[in-house]
């Protein structure tokens, strides 16, 4: 199916309200691809690889990004998947522009979390239209991706912190609210979570406050995730260091980003 048929105006409507929605299988027919490419980028880290356990924690937390141009398979599923079209439904744009990709590996006995966070503090890109992809390429029960509905609308963002060391990613300016804990608020926060199969995906906006439960089970947690823009998303200036950097980029806060670094993979007829 294209990424218009996988997507029903009824996601839609769910995305801009929840600032997150399940798309049953996106992924599906791309799922032994991917794993090869997280095996490829396990064996070969990028610069920006990090373990994210302290010593005596239990497990093995991987995550790496900005891999897709080195690695065969997530290149392959960038450009020929449905991922472009679902993007560009998903976020009312008559385009869809790559960010970037990012893999995360939670290893059998892995309890630790991860973080309850926004992803677009820490970005030099902001929008109404943006969109991420979150999908595991194992069965997923207890350490799917969680969402709060609706946190894509607040009024201030959430300040980015350090994953390792639980400090700030840079200084607060008076602009962010501190990371709330939804589940110590539970009638205050609705947190949506999914059970999902290899290739579903979580479609969520860029300030949609999300984490996820550790991975207690038996089994490996692979994930996914590719991040994308639409026709509004524009480059800004942060506090501090962006993560992905993107050194020597040479962008103007209130430029869209360059296409020679960011390819726009859908692009409405």
């Amino acid at each position: 199916m294209s990424g218009a048929e996988l997507v029903t105006e009824a996601d839609v409507e769910a995305y801009e309200r929840d600032g997150a929605v399940v798309i049953r299988g996106l992924f599906r027919d791309w799922v032994d691809q991917i794993r090869a490419g997280i095996d490829r980028n396990m064996a070969e880290p990028g610069p920006y690889a990090a373990e994210n356990l302290k010593p005596g924690e239990g497990g093995r937390f991987f995550d790496d990004y900005c891999n897709w141009e080195r690695i065969p398979e997530f290149r392959a599923v960038i450009e020929g998947s449905a991922a472009g079209a679902a993007a560009a439904r998903l976020m009312r744009s008559q385009t869809a522009q790559v960010f970037h990709d990012h893999v995360l590996v939670k290893e059998p006995g892995t309890s630790k979390p991860t973080p309850w966070h926004q992803d677009g503090p820490y970005y030099f890109v902001d929008g109404r239209q943006t969109i991420s992809f979150w999908s595991p390429m194992d069965p997923v029960r207890e350490a799917s991706l969680r969402c709060v509905a609706g946190s894509h609308r607040w009024e201030k963002p959430v300040l980015p912190t350090k994953w390792l060391t639980e400090e700030n990613f840079f200084p607060d300016t008076g602009e962010y609210i501190p990371v709330p804990d939804p589940d110590k608020e539970p009638m205050r926060f609705k947190v949506l979570e999914w059970e999902m199969e290899p290739g579903d995906a979580v479609a969520f906006h860029y300030k949609t406050l999300h984490g996820a439960r550790g991975n207690d089970s038996a089994s490996r947690r692979r994930a996914f995730s590719l991040r994308l823009v639409g026709d509004d998303a524009r480059y800004v200036e942060r506090p501090g260091r962006t993560s992905p950097p993107y050194p020597g980029h040479g962008m103007k806060p209130g430029e869209r980003l360059r296409e020679d670094w960011f390819p726009v993979i859908w692009r409405a007829a």
